[in-house]
């Protein structure tokens, strides 16, 4: 598990855990994670998500705009 950087300030997002075909998300205040897997978001979704976590920047906002629902 990482600390998201939250460059931005306004993230609700704390914390992040990367897997070869997933990345799982902890939100502040959130009793549960969210998994996003290359089966239900899609391997191009994962991917993006993957680089927005490690750069600290626009996590949340690709989650609300492409794969909101799409969690395992």
């Amino acid at each position: 598990m990482e600390r998201y950087l939250n460059l931005s300030g306004i993230s609700p997002i704390v914390f992040y855990e990367i897997a070869e075909t997933s990345i799982t998300v902890w939100y502040l205040d959130s009793k549960r994670t969210y998994t996003y897997s290359y089966r239900k978001a899609g391997r191009e979704h994962v991917e993006v998500l993957k680089v927005l976590a490690r750069s600290g920047l626009g996590l949340s906002t690709f989650i609300n705009r492409n794969v909101r629902s799409l969690y395992d």
